[in-house]
């Protein structure tokens, strides 16, 4: 209820915006991405393109906005987060498959943002939006100095993404294996320390239950803590071993002697 409270706050602010700059003759750029917000959901790409815009002529500034996500957030109501993952998707399909751009949504459907977006952190794009002055740049980006993925991986994501227009849970559950690959021992690590909260919770809640027999507890107590004993004795190695794991996925590879410089 207050999701759908919120999203009809935000409707009814854009539509008010939009009203007021129609009677009032406000101006055509600003009243443009206006509209486009309000057919956000109908097709994304419209709105990141007004954005992107906006961004790189500054036009907020003369609508009286300190910088562009002031902007976006007073008047369009659309959050920092958002914003960034329209620009930088924007940016993404200029680069990677322009021809999108001239897909009508209807004969070959355009792939959500978040597809875009996950493809973008994956890959990252070629032309990231450059912030003005000192406007605060993209979060959540890859580092300019990450090493480029595997071209054959590169082209099946684009295929995952733009021929097959798989949503973003597919994404995740096919290439994050790849992307962003587990040390040996994490999932049973995970499993024993995800088991072990969850009988300290159960003990925890124990004495809040009325009706249970107080001698009754004491003994699930004690039943729990020794669970937990037997749980935390089966984990602590595996941490050691998955830490070290982890260490050696994220150390660089080594640059063959016949290519160093």
């Amino acid at each position: 209820m207050l999701y759908r409270w919120l999203v009809a706050t935000g409707t009814k602010k854009i539509d008010e915006v939009a009203a007021l700059l129609e009677k009032t003759g406000g101006d055509a750029q600003r009243l443009e991405v206006v509209r486009r917000t309000q057919k956000f959901k109908r097709s994304w790409i419209e709105l990141a393109e007004a954005l992107t815009k906006v961004r790189a002529t500054r036009s907020f500034a003369r609508w009286g906005f300190e910088d562009f996500y002031d902007y976006c957030s007073s008047e369009l109501t659309l959050k920092r987060a958002t914003v960034d993952k329209l620009t930088i998707s924007y940016s993404t399909i200029q680069t990677h498959a322009p021809e999108v751009l001239e897909w009508d949504g209807v004969a070959k459907a355009i792939p959500s943002y978040d597809a875009v977006d996950y493809f973008s952190r994956a890959v990252g794009p070629a032309n990231d939006p450059e912030p003005e002055g000192d406007e605060p740049a993209p979060r959540g980006r890859k580092p300019a100095n990450t090493p480029p993925r595997d071209p054959e991986l590169v082209r099946e994501m684009k295929s995952a993404v733009f021929d097959e227009g798989q949503p973003v849970a597919e994404l995740r559950k096919r290439f994050d294996p790849v992307l962003h690959p587990r040390p040996k021992g994490a999932d049973r690590l995970e499993l024993l320390t995800k088991a072990s909260a969850c009988a300290r919770k159960l003990a925890e809640l124990l004495p809040d239950i009325e009706g249970l027999p107080e001698k009754r507890v004491r003994k699930l107590e004690e039943e729990l803590g020794a669970l937990r004993e037997n749980l935390d004795g089966l984990a602590e190695p595996l941490r050691e071993q998955v830490a070290r794991a982890q260490k050696r996925l994220m150390k660089p590879p080594k640059v063959p002697a016949a290519q160093a410089v």
